[in-house]
């Protein structure tokens, strides 16, 4: 049986921190915003809405040469911390579909979406629906490359912005054609020094990298630099996912159609939440050693809150049990807007770390083990006669 073909995903959110400052006040809303220092001040510009950046205006560039260009812009000092949070969201909704997801910054991060297919379709429609999901959670657009490797889905995501998806061929001779007319500096590690120098080599265009005699290249830029620069021309990246378990986390979250005070209701779709990440969480081969619960209400605030396990865990029972106590003691009596379950410290093994118990823990090891087993064969009967083949009591 030949492996599967590598999908890949680079999703880059589209003016990331203007684009949340036009969403949190509408007032700004088609207006040309500027993030960064007010132009009467030593600064530069952080991040520019769409509209400012007709004008010339981009990030890295002093605040008064932005004031200079385009004299209407808003200028607006910056929330890290609203950032983040969104942020957070959104890489959230990568990891409802991949648990292979590095994020590369506060607004990008690249999926490896191979496995994921078969639950949610090719690269395109995974992109697709990651991209409709960050809509309906944040109000934001973004812009996804589809390829076979990171380095093609990178530039890609760069080429059908904003609220764009670029798809990149898989046979290598269609790659080889998709790059040649870009622009010699679209190849990573091409900064200025380096471009001059292949510009005066005859090498405007990666198509005429391809074409170059190696030796000529290497005479030019060393030999290791040729050999990158010369797989990448042909789009050839052999990299994967850089995947630390111990900080990774798998979440599902939902936000309501309506704020929702019926705590039946919430309680059910917490439950449903709870499940999910469940089987997502075996189906990667992991055990969670934490489990986090998110609040949000009518009002835009919104709380996080988590507890240690006593023993890394993959059941159903266990992250229901753990997962239910927490929302009972923080659970208030008002309306929810959004709902979230999550674990994280992931480890391929379920043996308690020692740093994690303590004189009065005695972990039942014989119940944890049975729980396993009993989700594990749960998980197996509903992949062969579909999720409503068992139900859970209402008290679990």
């Amino acid at each position: 049986m030949e492996p599967q073909q590598k999908t890949f995903l680079h999703v880059d959110m589209d003016a990331f921190f203007a684009s949340v400052e036009q969403h949190d006040h509408p007032e700004l809303r088609g207006k040309p915003v500027v993030v960064g220092s007010p132009p009467d001040q030593r600064g530069v510009v952080a991040a520019a809405s769409y509209e400012a950046r007709k004008f010339g205006i981009h990030s890295a560039m002093p605040s008064r040469t932005a004031f200079q260009k385009c004299p209407e812009a808003i200028f607006v000092r910056g929330n890290m911390a609203r950032y983040k949070e969104v942020s957070r969201e959104i890489m959230r909704i990568f990891e409802s579909y991949t648990p292979l997801v590095q994020p590369l910054s506060i607004d990008e991060a690249f999926l490896d979406v191979t496995g994921a297919q078969r639950l949610f379709g090719d690269g395109k429609a995974i992109a697709e629906k990651i991209r409709r999901d960050i809509r309906a959670t944040t109000g934001l657009t973004a812009s996804v490359g589809v390829a076979p490797n990171m380095f093609l889905a990178k530039i890609a995501s760069d080429m059908n912005k904003p609220d764009g998806i670029t798809l990149v061929p898989f046979e290598q001779e269609a790659i080889e054609a998709f790059l040649a007319p870009l622009p010699i500096g679209r190849l990573w590690g091409v900064g200025q020094v380096t471009q001059k120098k292949l510009l005066s080599l005859g090498l405007p265009t990666i198509g005429k990298l391809q074409q170059c005699d190696f030796q000529t290249l290497e005479k030019a830029v060393g030999r290791r630099s040729a050999e990158i620069f010369a797989r990448l021309a042909r789009g050839i990246d052999v990299r994967g996912i850089e995947l630390d378990t111990e900080e990774k986390s798998i979440s599902n979250e939902t936000t309501f159609a309506e704020d929702v005070s019926d705590r039946e209701e919430i309680e059910a779709t917490f439950k449903r939440l709870i499940d999910k990440v469940g089987g997502r969480l075996r189906k990667a081969g992991f055990f969670a050693t934490t489990v986090h619960l998110k609040l949000r209400w009518s009002d835009f605030s919104t709380i996080t809150r988590q507890t240690r396990l006593a023993i890394p865990c993959c059941d159903d029972t266990t992250l229901r049990e753990t997962g239910m106590a927490l929302l009972k003691e923080h659970l208030p009596h008002r309306p929810v807007r959004l709902i979230g379950f999550g674990v994280s410290g992931l480890t391929e093994t379920d043996q308690p770390q020692t740093q994690q118990l303590n004189l009065f823990e005695t972990p039942d090891t014989a119940q944890h083990e049975k729980r396993g087993r009993l989700s594990h064969v749960a998980d197996r009967i509903k992949q062969k006669f579909g999720n409503q083949s068992i139900r859970r009591g209402s008290d679990l």
